[in-house]
């Protein structure tokens, strides 16, 4: 059986496998908010998300994420991951999401960190 954090970030990473808008609003409450990063201005409502979601959209098939939930408790998801993008570099990354009762996000936030080079 999967949580709703697992449910949630897998159909995150569905929804930025294709930039389907459709698969992006879906995730997120109509007053959602989506930083960045921390100290990000938000993106406030499902129409602001999306919208910056394709603005600075990944094309498919040019990175990969694996990731696991470290916590998850009445709502409030912690999910650690690690980006790659094989032309570019790879990140780490933290994400803190907090999900209605229905399973949408009402809030998401992400901290990314590049990884130092592999030759460095």
């Amino acid at each position: 059986m999967t949580t709703a954090g697992e449910d949630w970030t897998r159909a995150y990473i569905e929804a930025w496998k294709s930039n389907d808008p459709e698969r992006i609003g879906a995730l997120f409450t109509h007053d959602a908010r989506y930083l960045t990063s921390p100290d990000s201005e938000p993106r406030v409502g499902r129409e602001a998300i999306v919208s910056g979601w394709i603005e600075d959209g990944d094309e498919p098939g040019s990175w990969t994420f694996e990731w696991e939930v470290l916590h998850e408790v009445d709502g409030f998801v912690v999910v650690q991951g690690r980006t790659e993008y094989p032309a570019e570099r790879d990140y780490l990354n933290l994400w803190i999401i907090r999900l209605a009762p229905d399973g949408r996000a009402t809030e998401f936030t992400e901290w990314y960190m590049p990884r130092p080079d592999a030759e460095s």
